[in-house]
């Protein structure tokens, strides 16, 4: 079998599912078409923004005049903290179920500056942002009852973001939600069985393969998975092995800030225009436990397929059946690696 021409599926060991990749599909190298966008500049200030210093937001609390980063309660949050963990098994036969889910919603703004983005925020300027997470994580992962803490931002309004001003999210819950829990299944198993990390094993792989890594400094790497679904996915591992924002040194957090700028700058050369994605940190649980299988990463999720304009939606067999791509991540690993040179 030929990974460049055949069609072929390929194991996300995170999560133990499959992705059919169809390279065949894909005669060119490169299949991108760099489309601009009428995108005006953003001000510095927005006098109409909710999230700029001063203004007021939508339920009528008013912002402090703050100067670095800024943390709140989400006015609509879609948690609450005083729920009951009451679970409701309508007629008893297993098929009607819920479950009361408490938690914590939080809003970061990673800046007072209106037109800022990871992207164009200096290392020195993000330094401040990963400082915040590492408080929240430890603040919030020390409540009894979350039992997982979720940082993730969503960028441009293709992908949801109600609002430009640079920030990002922080559901804390008190189950371990879906995605996180098939990774604790995964790598507690491969821990379990080798008695060695995932990722760290992975991590050495494509750094001996190096077809799929991108960036890496002293701290972080940063590659297009072996198993990407999404066509200009991107995972970024922490180099030394740790579970969460709570290992993190002052070195790290320069590190992290740095590979950051790297990502998120280099996608937005893709097709010249800001980029859109969710990106997120995956951590250990916060329930009290070791958890000495789990290795702190960011996944990164853009939609942008062919154009700025053109998206990836998962649709037809992808919703029925399995997760499937045309451009394979060598390709894409290849394509951002010299966009990031230039």
């Amino acid at each position: 079998m030929k990974l460049t021409e055949d069609p072929h599926r390929r194991l996300n060991p995170l999560t133990n599912e499959w992705v059919l990749v169809s390279p065949h599909r894909a005669t060119r190298p490169w299949q991108g078409e760099v489309a601009q966008l009428q995108t005006g500049s953003e001000p510095a200030y927005d006098p109409s923004c909710y999230l700029c210093p001063g203004n007021a937001r939508v339920g009528g609390v008013r912002n402090p005049k703050y100067e670095s980063t800024f943390v709140f309660d989400n006015d609509f949050a879609a948690l609450k903290p005083g729920t009951e963990r009451e679970r409701l098994d309508v007629e008893g036969l297993g098929l009607l179920v819920a479950q009361g889910e408490p938690g914590i919603c939080r809003v970061i703004c990673f800046s007072p500056r209106h037109d800022l983005t990871l992207a164009t925020m200096t290392p020195e300027q993000t330094e401040p942002v990963i400082q915040t997470w590492m408080e929240q994580f430890r603040e919030l992962g020390g409540v009894e009852t979350i039992n997982h803490v979720q940082i993730f931002e969503n960028r441009g309004a293709m992908m949801g973001a109600s609002n430009p001003h640079p920030h990002c999210q922080i559901w804390a819950t008190s189950s371990i939600p879906v995605e996180p829990r098939k990774e604790l299944v995964a790598q507690s198993s491969y821990w379990r069985a080798k008695q060695r990390c995932l990722l760290c094993d992975y991590i050495a792989v494509e750094q001996r393969q190096r077809e799929r890594l991108l960036f890496e400094n002293d701290g972080f790497t940063a590659m297009v998975p072996f198993w990407a679904v999404w066509p200009f996915e991107i995972l970024v591992c922490s180099r030394r092995h740790m579970g969460s924002l709570n290992d993190f040194t002052p070195q790290d957090a320069r590190f992290l800030s740095q590979m950051l700028r790297r990502v998120t700058s280099t996608y937005d050369k893709v097709f010249g225009v800001p980029f859109p994605y969710s990106m997120g940190f995956h951590q250990a649980p916060t329930d009290g436990n070791e958890h000495a299988e789990w290795h702190f990463h960011a996944h990164f999720y853009p939609p942008l397929l062919r154009s700025a304009t053109i998206r990836k939606f998962m649709v037809g067999f992808e919703m029925l059946g399995n997760a499937q791509r045309d451009i394979t991540p060598e390709i894409v690993a290849a394509r951002l690696r010299e966009l990031s040179a230039q």
